[in-house]
């Protein structure tokens, strides 16, 4: 599950759409804020994992094993 919020949207309104993913089989959601330059990666039964402007690379799902993705190249595509 991926989840970038609009301006109207409320935040909680997103958290539970990705924690309903989580909970019917999706292995990881992202909840990333263009604004903040921030993504929070949710996993099954664990505290949400943020990842800020930087080149760590983002988890992925097992189906994507060779996706190599950075917050920093993330957001260098989206536009505000």
């Amino acid at each position: 599950s991926m989840e970038i919020p609009s301006p109207e949207q409320s935040s909680s309104r997103v958290q539970r759409n990705i924690l309903h993913c989580l909970a019917h089989g999706t292995q990881l959601g992202w909840l990333i804020d263009p604004s903040e330059q921030v993504i929070f990666v949710y996993f099954r039964d664990q505290a949400p994992t943020i990842y800020e402007f930087s080149n760590t690379p983002l988890p992925t799902p097992d189906f994507l094993p060779s996706l190599q993705l950075t917050a920093q190249t993330l957001f260098s595509w989206l536009t505000l």
